[in-house]
């Protein structure tokens, strides 16, 4: 019997922290990985290049790797073909596969993609089902076609938002899941075991690109949907407001059942030092804001904030002048 019979040839193609559990997942497996990932890429004030994560943990398993410009490269797509993969599996790429790239691998190209598909189809599925107030998401493979998250499904994982689960937290908690089933799903995939289910097109939602404006909070939404905003954006594009003309990051925030009188972005302090409360109203309720960082200072909790910025309280916050 061949090698390449016991240890099939599995192109991987993923590029930021969320891969990265996959990753280290299918090279525990019987596969014969060639490690497809961005370049790297200038970062902080430095502007130094820095690799993406997966490239770190490829390197870490000794892997070897390719970072093309782009997926149109022609000798990459040279490169690409060369292998004869068995299989491509894409997690968290950061661009789109070509038609001429998709259908190589003997068994296709398949995809990790964090939500229950048909729901949240594109680029911003997490951040979507937090803002939308979805109690359950999960992760969903997919045999890749040319449409936007569009192919027949091999298998899904549902899981519960915690109620006050930032986006970070649960892409880490999704990754996890998505890379347990992927490692339970491919093999069974290369063995022509799963037959693809078809999406149900007329339950589709899409989500879109966020921008930074996305993270300036209008105070005359509800405090609900603020709070998940602020749950969502974290830790880009991040929700901020401005108060006298400086910013306020906003990281932590929970909606209360209680309104006043007062204009939405109107602040109010309650308690005594140390156990001070800092509250917004809102268009429905108020927002109180748990951690918070102000322009040139570092992360601090309300109490701490309040202790340095005390004149805030019957402000009222907004855009910036």
């Amino acid at each position: 019997m061949s090698t390449s019979a016991i240890e099939p040839n599995i192109v991987f193609m993923g590029s930021p922290d969320f891969a990265v559990p996959s990753l280290r997942a299918l090279a525990a497996g019987p596969y014969m990985l060639t490690v497809v990932t961005q370049p790297d890429r200038p970062t902080g004030r430095s502007g130094k290049p820095a690799p993406p994560p997966v490239k770190v943990a490829a390197q870490e398993l000794g892997l070897p790797i390719l970072q093309p410009e782009t997926m149109r490269d022609p000798d990459f797509r040279a490169r690409f073909a060369a292998l004869h993969p068995k299989a491509t599996v894409l997690v968290a790429y950061g661009e789109y596969l070509p038609s001429s790239l998709l259908d190589l691998p003997e068994r296709a190209s398949i995809n990790l993609h964090p939500s229950l598909l048909p729901r949240w189809r594109g680029s911003t599925p997490i951040q979507s089902a937090i803002l939308a107030g979805d109690r359950t998401t999960g992760v969903t493979i997919i045999r890749m076609d040319k449409g936007l998250d569009t192919g027949p499904i091999l298998g899904q994982q549902s899981v519960e938002i915690g109620q006050e689960e930032t986006h970070t937290e649960l892409s880490r908690r999704l990754a996890v899941v998505g890379a347990e089933l992927l490692a339970q799903i491919l093999p069974q995939w290369l063995r022509g075991e799963i037959d693809p289910i078809p999406q149900d097109d007329s339950k589709a939602t899409l989500t879109h690109t966020l921008t930074k404006e996305d993270g300036l909070l209008d105070w005359t939404l509800s405090a609900e949907e603020l709070a998940r905003r602020v749950r969502a954006f974290q830790p880009w594009p991040g929700t901020y407001t401005f108060w006298n003309g400086t910013m306020l990051k906003i990281l932590r925030a929970r909606p209360l059942p209680v309104d006043t009188t007062s204009p939405p972005g109107s602040v109010v302090i309650t308690g005594a030092a140390g156990y001070r409360s800092l509250a917004v109203q809102t268009g429905k309720g108020a927002l109180e804001i748990v951690e918070l960082q102000p322009a040139g200072k570092g992360p601090m909790t309300a109490d701490a904030f309040l202790s340095g910025y005390r004149s805030i309280d019957g402000s009222v916050l907004g855009r910036q002048a």
